[in-house]
């Protein structure tokens, strides 16, 4: 038979889990997706600019967890642009442009300081 003790207080922990449930948790979440579309902004290659100006972010909450995507309305016929200039595409006359990955490199440090702001409210009491 196991038996299980535990003494002390669980105030932080149901501290925690209410700002959970009301989505206190998050709150640094849309300042920080806001300077992902900064970064990517300033990295996004310039003809016209407008691939570079087209960037936004949508937060969805659902299933207790949180996602942020990052999205570019730019399209040509139909075609992604930064889509294009990430991965490559074809032309009109057959021939192929290689894709330059300036996303990743841009959103990296984004993801760091969003994993470092959540690491932080999850160690507030």
């Amino acid at each position: 038979m196991l038996e299980i003790s535990a003494e002390g207080s669980t105030a932080s922990t149901e501290a925690f889990l209410k700002r959970m449930q009301h989505g206190d948790f998050y709150s640094a979440i849309g300042p920080l997706a806001q300077k992902g579309v900064d970064a990517l902004i300033s990295v996004t290659p310039v003809d016209s600019g407008e691939t570079a100006s087209s960037w936004s972010y949508e937060i969805t909450r659902e299933g207790g967890g949180i996602s942020i995507y990052w999205k570019n309305t730019h399209k040509v016929n139909g075609f992604s642009v930064a889509i294009g200039l990430q991965y490559g595409h074809g032309t009109g006359q057959g021939a192929w442009v290689e894709g330059y990955d300036f996303i990743n490199p841009a959103i990296r440090p984004i993801f760091d300081q969003i994993a470092e702001a959540v690491w932080k409210e999850v160690q507030r009491r």
